[in-house]
This record gives C-alpha cells, structure tokens and sequence, in this order.
C-alpha cells in the first residue's frame, strides 16, 4: 500500500519542550488512525504539521504529488454572513448535490435537524447557529469535500450521542475508498473502537504504533508496562548488589574496584526522571441521609419551549446515573433544576438536608474568579490542607500529585491548557467534599490519562453522581444506569444503555415521518418509562396514553421468564470465553497474527452478545 503522507525524522520544538523528536511515519491507504497522547504532547501539532500549516524544526515532510489533504481543527471558524448552504455546499448547483447519494447522506446524518428546523435551514445564516451545530457544519463541510487524507481533531467535540454514532459508521463502513486514509485525534474511547485500525501514541517526542482501536492499544500498553516492570526489576536487584557491595568497608572503595563503582554509575545513570504523572486522590465526602433529590410532577419551560414535562424521578445516595440526549432536549437544564438554579413551571423538588452539591459545567465558568491568581492559590482558596490516607499534606503536595510541578504551580490560571484548567476546576471541586457531584461533559479538553484517573477516583467515592456526556465508553464505566432525553419533555429508563436510546431515536424518527403513525402521547416509546427510577427500582410517575397495545398473556410472560433465564445463562458463559480471550491477547500482544486472530473472534463474541442482550429486552418488556 501506498504512503498518502509521511515524515522523515522529523523535529518539533515548542518554547523548550520538544515535541517530536526524529519521528518517522507514515499514512498508509486505507489506514484509519486514531492518535492519543497527554494534553500539550504535541497531538494537535503532529496534524498540523501533515497538514502542512506548521513548519517543521528539523527533518521533512514528504507529501505525493496529487494527494489533497483537510483538516478539522478544535475551533470551528465559520464566516457569520455566510449561509449553510455556501458553506457547506459551496459553489455546487443544487441538482449538482441533490443527485449526489453521498452528499445527501451527510446532509441528513449531520444537518437534518438544521434543514427541519425554525432557524431556516440551509438558507440560514451561520453566526445564528450554536457551539453544536456550527461543529456539524464544519464536519459536514469536510466530508462533502471529501479529501484523500482527513485529519480530524476531536471531531466528537459538542456532538451528541446519536452524531457521534453517525459519524463513526460513516468514516468506518461508508467513507472509505481506495487512495484515502483517515488520521484522528480524540479522548472518546468508543469512538476510537469504532473507527481506528491502528492506534499512534504520542509521548516523551516519540509517537509509538499500535495495531487496532482503543482496545487492542490497552492490552498493548499494558503488556509493554509488564515488559519494562520486569526490567525494572531485575535492574534493580543488580543496583542493590552493587550498592551493598560498594558499602562493605572502605577497601571497597579503593582503586581496585573502579570499575565496579562505574558499572553502578552507568546503571543510575540510565534511570529515567520520573514522569509527572495525573493523579487523582480519594477524598471524603460528607455522609448522605436516605433523601438526595425528589423531582416529582415537574414542569421546566425555557421560552416557548417544554424542555421537562410532568417528569418524575426520585434519586437516592449512592445512585449514579448518566444522562443522554440530542442536543437542547434540555440535559444541562436538568441539572440546573435539581440545583435549583431553573424554577420549576409546575411541580415539586425536595432535596436532601444532608445534601452538599459540586457541579462541573461545560464552560469552566467556575474558574473565571481565579483566572488572575496561580495555579496554588486557587487551590488554597477552597482548602489548604487535606487528610489522604490518614496523613495531612498541603495544597503544593497535592498540586504536584495532580501533575502541577515546579514553577507550574505559579503560572496563572488564565494560563493554563484547557485540560490543565479542566483538571483544576475538578480538583477544587472534589477538595471542597462534597457528596453529589453533577458533572456536564467532562470528558471536554481531557486527555484519555486524566479521564482514566478521574473514573479510577470516582470508582471510590461513596457520593451520588449524575454525568450528562456523549461518551459511550465515560458513562458505561462511570454510571450504573442511565436515562434519556429524546425532545419531547419525558425522561425515560435505559435498561439497555445507550443502545436502547439510539433505538428510541430512530424509532421516533421513523414515527415522525409517518402522518398516519399511532402511539403514545408525545412519542411515548411502548414498554419504556416514561420517567425514570431510582437504582432500587422505584419507578416515577406518568405513563403512556391510551392505544397501547394489550399485555401479554401468561401462557407468553410465562415463556419470557424462561427466556430471560436462559439468556443470562449464556451471557454469563460468554463473559467467562471474554475474560479468557483478554488474557490471551495480553499474552500474544507482540504476535500480530495471534492478535488479529483473536480480534476477529472477540469480535464474533460481541456479536453474540448483543443479540443475546436484545433477545433478553424483548422479554424484559414482555415480563414488564
């Protein structure tokens, strides 16, 4: 296969931290990359430089001829006088696009909300639009252009659920055609899943190759830990033979054994400076009494809009919840109004006496404050000293465990990377101890090391959570449940996670198209909640209206019952053939043929399950 793109030792340095150093690569056609790395590792400047917007500092880029290249960077910068229709379709006639089945597929994939709504559609102009849709705008622009080589910096930033799935089966399944490649920078670790056939890591100046998406590259990663683990250990063994040997008496240290001595020098020598690593510690938090946040019968009206209708949801302590929905149907909103920042229309909220509340926006408001002040006082303002693990330390202690070392605690605020400000804003939350926590997208501007801290620390913390986010793999790992906002103010269960809401979504689309449709009121979804329920199972007010169809007899619940026990059965079979397959990819992580062999069995097994799985909802609904 042809190189689209490649570098040859390349050389990037930014003030005094070298970003690449000598690195060598190269896109190959066909290949779909994702590229993690730290915040500030040089992710953004690696596509910048295939781009070929930022020179280079030593080395070359080598670009065929004929191959073009486009980029979606961070910061969508749109003309605001300019229309959809200019900016995404350009100069083509309408029959042009309109008989083009390719640029009618991204059309409705990513602006069939734009084209449907009041705002005008195509003939709309751009500075009217928001956050969210001038990201789709962009993205949608790109892919109607349609480059040999797209490199697409966190392309899931500001979309939803639904647009982040679009978009993944588009580069994955439809997309690809021969001469283009796909090279991508993001923290949304389904989405690598999704996508990616290879993974770059970008770390320390070098960028490390891995083969498959975000799992393959965990248990890659994981067995190269295990590999320099056990270096580590014999080298240390042979550093404390030499050092005891070097203490036994002062012939040791004579002339004779000089070359002992130097052996012992050369090891030290070759110790590598410990890496600032994030991390994130276990804080106390308040106890909770049995009461956190009673929502019951309540209506929110934003304007002309119903963004919560009649919605009832009880949340006791320890629930951890996350919340999905399109964008505006109102999940930001939710959180405001259990904080009591919204009034309720109609309808009650009873919070806990007990309850103390952090919330992390989307914004990073809570910072603005502080932007003035360094990076330790802002965080000796909430508190400066802390119990961890039976030990008081100090807030400096602290800010260098959490990756702010040296002269890096005295920079300000306003300074600061935005997942630098993004790990500070949380940690000044979490030091303040509170016992619910409501964070809104947190995975913004956090690298996949930091996010992975940030779910390691929650795993232990004793609080109630509720996460509004986009991210498959966050909510999966970090909440126990999760509910849904389709638009039409209900609040609905997901048994079946994020899944289920997309097949809600194209269920009420496909409802919506139809004039003749039958259902329940406001698009009621039979066999789910309208509202939502607590983690012991109490389930909240409201229900569908009338023309449902009838239940299901005995003779049918009866058979359901054993359905659903046959099917745990076989799931709880398939996560032990998992279990043992993982292990054997960790033991083969070095076999590339070993490796697709047992991705392409993992594979199956998936498939397997997720039959199983809706096979066990289908009579999940029937048993009620």
């Amino acid at each position: 296969m042809a190189n689209l793109i490649a570098t040859d030792r390349v050389r990037l340095v930014a003030g005094t931290q070298v970003l690449l150093d000598d690195v060598s690569l190269g896109v190959l056609d066909g290949e779909r990359i994702g590229v993690l790395g730290r915040n500030g590792g040089g992710k953004t400047s690696l596509l910048r430089v295939l781009e070929g917007s930022r020179e280079v500092d030593g080395g070359r880029v080598l670009r065929p001829a004929g191959v073009s290249v486009g980029m979606l960077a961070q910061a969508d910068v749109l003309d605001p006088d300019h229309t959809v229709r200019q900016v995404v379709l350009g100069d083509r006639a309408e029959h042009e696009w309109a008989g083009d089945p390719r640029v009618r597929e991204i059309l409705t994939g990513l602006l069939g909300d734009l084209e449907a709504s009041a705002l005008g559609g195509l003939d709309s102009l751009v500075g009217a639009k928001s956050g969210g849709e001038l990201r789709r705008l962009a993205l949608a622009a790109l892919l109607v252009r349609d480059p040999d080589l797209l490199l697409l910096d966190e392309p899931t930033n500001h979309l939803d659920v639904e647009g982040v799935a679009w978009l993944a089966a588009y580069l994955a399944q439809r997309r690809p055609r021969p001469g283009s490649g796909l090279l991508c920078v993001t923290h949304d670790r389904w989405f690598l899943d999704a996508v990616a056939t290879r993974t770059w890591e970008v770390t320390d100046g070098q960028v490390h190759s891995y083969d498959g998406g975000y799992a393959a590259y965990v248990l890659a990663r994981a067995e190269r830990a295990r590999v320099a683990a056990v270096t580590e250990e014999r080298r240390s063994n042979l550093l404390r033979k030499e050092l005891a040997w070097l203490q036994r008496g002062a012939p040791a240290r004579t002339s004779k054994p000089r070359f002992r001595i130097d052996a012992a020098e050369a090891l030290i020598a070759g110790e590598p400076p410990p890496r600032d690593t994030v991390e994130l510690v276990r804080f106390a938090t308040t106890r909770l009494g049995k009461d956190v946040f009673d929502l019951v019968d309540a209506t929110v009206r934003l304007g002309d809009r119903v963004l919560l209708d009649d919605v009832t949801w009880r949340i006791g302590p320890g629930d951890r919840f996350g919340i999905v929905g399109v964008n505006g149907a109102g999940k930001s909103t939710l959180l405001r109004a259990l904080m009591g920042q919204i009034p309720l229309e109609s309808g009650t909220l009873k919070t806990g006496k007990t309850v103390r509340i952090a919330a992390l926006s989307q914004d990073l408001r809570e910072l603005e404050e502080v932007a003035g002040r360094t990076v330790i006082d802002a965080i000796t303002e909430v508190r400066s000293f802390t119990i961890l693990g039976g030990k008081e330390i100090s807030a400096s202690q602290l800010a260098t465990r959490l990756g702010f070392t040296g002269g890096r605690q005295q920079s300000r605020v306003a300074d600061l990377s935005g997942g630098e400000r993004r790990r500070l804003q949380f940690l000044r939350l979490l030091m303040d101890e509170p016992n619910v926590l409501l964070l809104d997208e947190p995975t913004n501007d956090l690298d996949i090391d930091t996010l992975t801290s940030m779910e390691d620390v929650l795993d232990g913390w004793a609080g109630t959570l509720l996460v509004v986010s986009h991210d498959r793999y966050l909510l999966e790992r970090m909440t126990d449940r999760q509910v849904a906002l389709l638009g039409d103010g209900a609040l609905r269960d997901l048994p079946g996670g994020v899944e289920q809401y997309l097949q809600l979504r194209g269920e009420l689309l496909a409802r919506s198209q139809t004039p003749s449709r039958a259902g329940g009121a406001r698009g009621a979804v039979p066999g789910v909640a309208r509202t939502g329920a607590t983690a012991a199972g109490s389930a909240g007010g409201g229900s569908a209206a009338g023309g449902a169809p009838a239940g299901p007899s005995a003779a049918e619940t009866r058979e359901a019952r054993k359905t659903i026990a046959r099917v745990e059965k076989a799931l709880a079979r398939l996560e032990e053939r998992e279990a043992r397959m993982h292990e054997q990819m960790v033991a083969s992580a070095t076999d590339a043929g070993a490796m697709m062999r047992l991705t392409t069995e993992l594979d199956e097994l998936h498939a397997e399950r997720e039959a199983l799985e809706l096979e066990w909802l289908e009579a999940a609904d029937l048993v009620g």
